[in-house]
């Protein structure tokens, strides 16, 4: 790429604003989301014991990793300018080879673990390609992309069986200092964002997502944008399968549907623009707990699992509103 940071930056800025005001704007769903958390944490902790608790911040992180991971892959998508429907066929081919392939020796489970997030690069990547070359909307390109992946997992595992090693299933156990593995996986999530918002990859990405216009006139290939931002996408969602059969033990065929369109909610809800160019990641991982904590919350509630859809379309609304709010004053700012 040969665009310079500093010009990408600039394109980021002409849409956020550098005043206060336009500070405040952009962070509005976010803090949004931070407050619908609380008071979810809050309601939570006043009809169930020990909440507050790390043994609950276990259970939780541990139970929305999935989610997280996935998210992960989908912020980035969203911050381009995209969307990443292929998510699903890619969760649930990753659950199945793992399912038939894994045995009790690490050595083979290493070589299909680094074979299935090579799988998940890869066709992430092949995504990126074809929505460049072929000039094709991204919703068509991986709607298309997860029917086929999601047809090959059916092949391999025509239903849900299979198993993977127990050592393997204790991954999701381990603690270190009183925290779970997930817990530490969050960690390296926020970690890892940390670096990819500051790097050259990560900052052409929203850039392009910003103002593609601007961007390709300021040298920025948007081909390889492209390649990287959907290879990334992928690459996360391999990575969500393999944590997946961790909690599961078991492949799926069709597990991945159940985290195409949470996955986009949790970015929403966080405060990440289906339009492009803003979001954080933190969003998206405050996101996805709210939408995990809500199926606890209906249960301590003793109330009908029905109302669990309600109360996520409920929330999703108002995350969109706050978005709308933010993107229309960003607009009436001249951004």
């Amino acid at each position: 790429m040969s665009v310079t940071i500093e010009q990408a930056q600039a394109g980021i800025e002409s849409r956020s604003g550098a005043d206060w005001r336009g500070w405040v704007l952009d962070r509005a769903p976010f803090v949004v989301a931070c407050i619908m958390l609380a008071v979810i944490i809050a309601i939570y902790g006043s009809y169930q014991s020990g909440v507050f608790t790390l043994d609950e911040l276990n259970l939780d992180t541990a139970a929305a990793m999935t989610l997280m991971l996935a998210g992960t892959g989908q912020t980035i998508v969203l911050m381009r300018g995209g969307i990443d429907l292929s998510i699903g066929g890619m969760i649930s081919l990753g659950t199945v080879i793992a399912a038939t392939r894994f045995t009790d020796d690490p050595g083979t489970v290493l070589l299909w673990s680094s074979a299935i997030l090579a799988l998940g690069l890869g066709i992430g990547a092949l995504n990126g390609l074809l929505i460049s070359l072929l000039k094709l909307q991204p919703f068509l390109v991986t709607l298309a992309t997860w029917s086929i992946l999601g047809g090959v997992a059916m092949i391999i595992l025509p239903t849900d069986g299979g198993s993977v090693p127990g050592w393997w299933l204790g991954f999701g156990y381990l603690e270190l200092l009183g925290l779970s593995s997930p817990v530490w996986m969050l960690l390296g999530l926020l970690l890892f964002w940390w670096w990819f918002r500051s790097t050259r990859i990560g900052i052409t990405i929203q850039a392009t997502g910003s103002n593609e216009k601007s961007a390709f006139l300021s040298g920025v290939s948007i081909t390889r944008v492209n390649v990287l931002t959907y290879g990334l996408s992928g690459l996360f969602a391999a990575g969500a399968a393999l944590y997946l059969t961790t909690q599961t033990g078991a492949g799926s065929p069709t597990i991945g549907k159940d985290y195409i369109l949470p996955s986009v909610a949790a970015a929403v809800i966080g405060g990440v623009s289906l339009f492009g160019g803003r979001g954080h990641l933190a969003g998206t991982l405050i996101g996805a707990f709210i939408l995990t904590l809500i199926g606890n919350l209906v249960f301590v509630l003793k109330v009908s699992s029905y109302w669990q859809p309600v109360a996520s379309g409920v929330i999703l609304l108002l995350s969109v509103l706050a978005s709308s709010i933010a993107e229309k004053a960003a607009r009436g700012r001249g951004a």
